[in-house]
């Protein structure tokens, strides 16, 4: 056997070097890396070695340049990732948040974190976690719950079958999801005679898991006894690759649709059968026929309880629920008619089971309605002397979109606005809503940037999430990455703060002026981008906005254009209930209204009896 001599950094790094897929691409793109006393001596030098055929990027923080590399997996449809290497400590936990966001949306992500010594010289090294009564316990242990495989490499032979186990992960559509591999830091930097074999390049490929024939029997006759059904289009659609499947499908059956947060730009918005979104964040036109559904198709969704209204939207009796995905757990959701399969194969399969048979026309108008109804929400106010609410900046955005264009956001009062209002061309729509984490969205507009290169991406970002990461704008900067970053002013966090008062409370410690404060608050967001290497304006109204809009394409790098918007309203359309436990005992008489209304809502959960007095 002929073997080269390594260290086990240079050959962990090698190896990623030569994994490829169907397409040609490297799987592991390149590796986003903030260097400490854990992995500079060991990957960093390994990954000097090889920086013409394995890319090295410095970001500013660890969970956003991870936050990059997720957004990169999800717009690749999760046949690309990235790994993320920090040191030990700070670094490592840093991620872990990352790690969580990737685990709950599905995605493929290679966490490398420096770990302890193995050989526990210097044992407690700097920065180390003891555990007092467990000493194989380190800081890299918080990754055991959000990812979907854990290992510590203490040897350097163990790469030899831990990255094999990563990958075959990272690339199951059912098993999908970020991956830990803790690199020992003296491990790193230990030689070993690998198998040159070990080195050669290999492709990975991404399996299309058929259907049970009896599920598929049963999921047909299902459909056939229906009435009024409804496809529910979850992201799991566009990892398939079944976007144009699924609309063939809706089209031939006659089967309207509505799409969650994931599964939004899966279908144009202009196809006839296309309703919107469903739940919480539903357009009206979609709740509406969600509600009369008899049978509720999903296409790759989990059925989370924003998509759900709680459990309360799908409402008809007698409803039956048809959930196809390709990970059992998700199938079995709320009690479902279980397909588990890909879902372009079991749609295709499905249809062809089907033959000519048609359901009746849903009612148009609503649509027709319904878009109405937007565009007075979304249209440029008639004067400029208030704030403009979200729903006129969403307007003034979409009436500057080309086809190109990728909205994208996070957490706050867009992703609701954005799911209800947005109309998204098909591949135009990006939403980190799983986790909904804030601080997602600049470094993930970067991430779809590095993705997607031709297309205009549009990051959609409040105050408050800005404020909680901004740093990947200087990375983005210094690489010359060109997206536009729409950054909504409304003094803290407004979408909070509307729930706050829904349920009772009063305005506390979400806006800046309803915070504890010796000095009021005054952020100049212009100088703060400006000085991280961003080309800044400020818009003064919706007309300046759409004109700075224009300015900011064929940028050669990031542009962020500040606008004050009001806190106040919502979107003013759509919706569901949307079950957030209220205190059933205060002082206030808003808190007390507002439990009697949740107890209401709260009591129709299924096989449940909630909120009853004591």
């Amino acid at each position: 056997m002929t073997t080269i001599r390594l260290t086990a950094a240079q050959a962990m790094m090698r190896w990623l070097s030569v994994q490829t897929t169907e397409d040609g691409h490297r799987f592991i793109e390149g590796v986003w890396a903030i260097f400490g006393h854990g992995n500079v001596a060991g990957i960093g030098e390994a990954l000097h070695g090889l920086r013409d055929s394995l890319p090295t990027w410095r970001g500013h923080n660890e969970q956003t340049m991870a936050h990059a590399a997720i957004a990169f997996a999800k717009t690749s449809a999760r046949r690309r990732a990235m790994a993320v290497t920090s040191s030990i400590g700070p670094g490592a936990t840093n991620m872990v948040t990352a790690a969580a966001l990737a685990h709950v949306n599905r995605l493929p992500v290679l966490f490398v974190p420096g770990d302890v010594f193995a050989g526990r010289g210097p044992d407690p090294v700097l920065q180390q976690i003891e555990d007092f009564d467990d000493a194989t316990v380190s800081a890299n242990d918080c990754f055991r719950p959000v990812v979907r495989y854990f290992d510590r490499i203490s040897r350097p032979e163990h790469i030899l079958t831990a990255l094999p186990r990563a990958f075959r992960v990272m690339t199951d559509p059912a098993d999908c999801g970020p991956v830990c591999l803790a690199f020992c830091q003296d491990t790193q930097a230990e030689a070993h005679d690998y198998p040159e074999a070990f080195f050669a390049p290999r492709v990975w490929h991404f399996r299309r898991p058929e259907p049970d024939r009896r599920e598929l029997e049963a999921a047909v006759a299902l459909i056939r006894s229906a009435r009024r059904p409804l496809i529910v289009t979850g992201g799991g659609a566009i990892y398939s690759g079944a976007a144009e499947v699924l609309r063939d499908f809706a089209r031939r059956h006659n089967i309207p649709m509505v799409e969650t947060q994931a599964g939004k730009g899966a279908v144009g918005w202009e196809e006839p059968l296309h309703f919107g979104a469903p739940g919480v964040t539903g357009t009206g036109c979609g709740n509406q026929l969600a509600a009369t559904a008899d049978l509720v198709i999903g296409v790759g969704t989990r059925f989370q309880d924003f998509t759900t209204g709680s459990r309360q939207l799908f409402s008809a009796p007698g409803r039956r629920l048809l959930s196809i995905n390709v990970h059992g757990y998700d199938a079995a959701k709320h009690d479902a008619q279980a397909l588990v399969g890909d879902a372009r194969i079991c749609l295709e399969n499905i249809s062809a089971a089907l033959g000519a048979h048609r359901f009746e026309d849903p009612d148009f108008a609503l649509r027709d309605a319904w878009f109405r109804k937007v565009d007075a929400l979304t249209a440029a106010p008639g004067t400029q002397e208030a704030l403009p609410t979200d729903a006129q900046v969403i307007g003034a955005v979409q009436r500057n979109a080309a086809s190109h264009s990728v909205v994208m956001s996070a957490a706050g009062t867009m992703p609701g606005a954005l799911h209800v209002l947005w109309r998204a061309a098909q591949g135009g729509y990006h939403m980190e809503y799983g986790f909904s984490c804030m601080g997602y969205e600049i470094a993930g507009a970067m991430g779809i940037k590095m993705a997607r290169p031709e297309a205009d991406v549009i990051c959609m970002v409040g105050d408050g999430s800005y404020m909680m990461a901004n740093s990947e704008l200087a990375t983005a900067a210094m690489m010359g990455i060109p997206f536009t970053v729409v950054l909504t002013d409304n003094r803290g966090y407004g979408c909070i703060n509307r729930l706050q008062i829904a349920t009772g409370g009063a305005p506390f410690n979400n806006l800046l002026d309803d915070s504890h404060h010796v000095t009021p608050a005054r952020i100049d967001f212009v100088a703060h981008a400006a000085s991280m290497g961003a080309r800044v304006v400020r818009a003064h109204s919706i007309p300046e906005l759409e004109a700075q809009l224009q300015h900011a394409r064929g940028a050669e790098g990031p542009v962020v254009i500040v606008i004050d918007t009001d806190p106040g309203p919502g979107t003013g359309a759509g919706g569901a209930w949307w079950d957030v436990a209220v205190p059933e005992v205060s002082a206030r008489a808003e808190v007390r209204a507002a439990r009697a209304e949740y107890e209401t809502h709260a009591s129709r959960l299924p096989g449940q009896a909630r909120g009853e007095s004591r």
